[in-house]
């Protein structure tokens, strides 16, 4: 995995993410390692310049779930996000999901 990722493994890593939006925007990525579609979103989030946290769905599922019940937002993949004081700012998924989206989504929440 690409050392700019953050790998979010477990739901405690999930829930200190959501703390830290309380102080900067937090960029969530769910990520599937058997979609084409979701390997073309990694690419773009690969060039994404803030941290990006990301949830591998297949290793995963109950962290992918809680994303979804946390944000209240429809679990899909490849999805991004960008959270601010514990609430979704801006979320794409599949083919929407580009650096350029994200970074501007970062930028409008701060």
């Amino acid at each position: 995995m690409d050392k700019q990722f953050s790998q979010v493994a477990d739901r405690k890593t999930l829930e200190q993410l959501m703390e830290r939006s309380n102080e900067q925007p937090v960029v969530l990525f769910k990520h599937s390692t058997t979609c084409p579609i979701s390997a073309a979103a990694h690419r773009e989030m690969s060039k994404v310049k803030p941290e990006v946290s990301i949830v591998v769905v297949q290793t995963a599922r109950d962290v992918s779930k809680a994303v979804a019940e946390l944000t209240g937002v429809r679990h899909e993949s490849p999805q991004a996000f960008v959270v601010r004081n514990n609430k979704v700012a801006w979320t794409a998924s599949h083919y929407d999901v580009t650096a350029e989206a994200v970074e501007e989504a970062v930028r409008a929440s701060v």
